[in-house]
């Protein structure tokens, strides 16, 4: 299956393995709740998804590596203690706690979330002497004479051993002892992930091109070649980086990500295109409707690989500006709950929303910190969640800064104005991403009607959370007009196939 039905999966499971009956107690003991063992080629988002569940079911969430671990780091070192039985001292065999156990106990410590996911990676890597023990881990839960706490689920992954040297099959034993989920690689499905989370547009029109090139393991005499899809998400952070800095992004750094040499060449070529395209196509002033006349019929006339890149230009600056939207609207939203909290307090000790209120928020600003780094600690906080914080904070600061200078201080009323203020702001951005994808589908129409890269821009569109949020909370009548029009379920396969007949190498 792919990485979008593995993550449903174990999505499904996890709920399962968290339903509790009516007294409060799980439905399903740990003993009879299989971990998970997701088995899938390198770089293909396993702990990706793992890290969203925890955060999307809200949840602890704790990762080992099982690479380094011996049978005493497990499972813990020996010591002696002394116990009575039957009215007489014995010396006694104990455990110290594992550290993975102990790391789950600290992370209900530090986020006070008493359920959670205990991921266990490389899990089929473990040494001979620790084998064992892991077979009672599996059924029972435990290393040694420490279980993993009530509420927490076991969630393991590993590489086929074509993959690692060190990776070995399971006996049946083991197999029986799990829930085996399988994941291949699959362009389309990252892809859809990729457009989502704003994945370099280079990136992503470069696949669609030479899909071939988006996951590939092979042996050679001077060693394995390959290229992941965490090695095209790590290369798409680093060009981001790179591009904000001036920084020349060529052939020897696209072979760091990259690591087979023709993949690595072609890309670097196709980047220097795309830059070219970037800069003819002035998708700043597509988006604020000022583009010069004549560049949709440049579009028009393009050959097809030229307007995959424009078309993928076009979708990461419209995704990114609807996603700003979106996401200073949740944060927006974050903020007032944090208001109205505060706001319950100060009443709760008498104080008016006019009176000098520094200490109660100052007090708040600094909880919100704390759980924010928290958060960020234990793999919790997305970033969403983190903007909201940052917020959220920012305007309980400004507040304390601005109230220091003025007679009555900090009040309530200070920051309602300042929010209020932070509103006006974001009913401006709303107006101008709207404005933004109105402009967008304007040029796509000029440009190309209702071609195949309408459907392009539809479908990106739809794969887009920030675009489907904005475009279901504020509405646009042209994409529900050639969403209707496209009917791009079918259509869909038309592109995707003729995407697959064109490379690069075409004039």
């Amino acid at each position: 299956m792919n990485i979008r039905e593995a993550k449903q999966q174990i999505k499904n499971a996890m709920v399962a393995y968290f339903t509790k009956d009516e007294f409060g107690g799980y439905l399903l003991p740990a003993e009879r709740q299989r971990p998970v063992f997701l088995l899938g080629a390198p770089g293909i988002g396993k702990t990706a998804i793992m890290e969203q569940i925890a955060q999307e079911l809200e949840v602890g969430f704790v990762s080992y590596s099982m690479t380094h671990h011996t049978r005493q780091s497990a499972l813990g070192l020996p010591f002696i203690a002394t116990k009575t039985y039957g009215g007489k001292d014995y010396q006694v065999s104990e455990y110290t706690m594992s550290e993975i156990i102990a790391s789950v106990y600290e992370a209900m410590e530090t986020t006070r979330r008493t359920e959670g996911i205990l991921f266990l990676d490389e899990i089929n890597c473990v040494s001979e002497t620790l084998t064992p023990a892991m077979l009672q881990f599996l059924q029972y839960k435990v290393f040694g004479r420490h279980a993993v706490p009530a509420g927490w689920i076991v969630v393991t992954a590993g590489n086929p051993p074509e993959y690692n040297r060190t990776a070995r099959d399971f006996d049946i034993a083991t197999w029986d002892r799990l829930k085996r989920i399988e994941v291949e690689p699959d362009y389309d499905v990252w892809r859809e992930f990729a457009v989502a989370s704003e994945v370099h547009p280079a990136v992503i029109t470069y696949l669609d091109i030479e899909r071939g090139h988006f996951y590939a393991v092979e042996a050679t005499p001077d060693g394995a070649s390959f290229v992941t899809a965490r090695g095209w998400d790590d290369l798409s952070a680093m060009i981001k980086l790179y591009e904000a800095q001036g920084l020349a992004v060529d052939e020897l750094l696209v072979e760091q990500y990259v690591q087979n040499a023709d993949i690595a060449k072609r890309f670097a070529m196709y980047y220097d295109l795309f830059t070219k395209y970037r800069s003819d196509y002035q998708i700043d002033r597509i988006l604020d409707g000022t583009a010069e006349v004549g560049l949709a019929e440049r579009a028009r006339r393009a050959p097809f690989d030229e307007r995959v890149a424009v078309m993928g230009l076009v979708v990461d600056a419209t995704v990114g500006v609807l996603r700003h939207a979106v996401m200073e609207e949740k944060a927006a939203a974050f903020t007032h709950g944090v208001l109205a909290d505060l706001k319950e307090r100060l009443a709760a000790e008498g104080v008016a929303d006019a009176a000098d209120a520094a200490a109660l928020i100052r007090a708040t600003s600094t909880e919100l910190a704390h759980t924010r780094d928290v958060e960020r600690a234990s793999s919790l906080l997305s970033e969403e969640r983190y903007r909201s914080f940052e917020r959220a904070i920012g305007l309980l600061d400004e507040a304390l800064r601005t109230g220091a200078e003025l007679p009555d201080g900090a009040t309530f009323d200070l920051l309602r104005e300042r929010f209020n203020e932070r509103l006006d702001e974001l009913d401006a951005s709303v107006d101008a991403a709207s404005a933004a994808l109105d402009h967008v589908f304007k040029f796509v129409e000029d440009a190309f009607g209702e071609g195949q890269e309408m459907l392009m821009l539809v479908t990106d569109l739809s794969v887009s959370r920030a675009g489907m949020a904005f475009i279901n909370d504020h509405g646009c009548e042209r994409y529900f007009a050639h969403n209707q029009n496209l009917q791009f379920y079918e259509r869909g396969s038309d592109l995707a196939a003729r995407i697959d007949r064109v490379t690069l190498d075409e004039e």
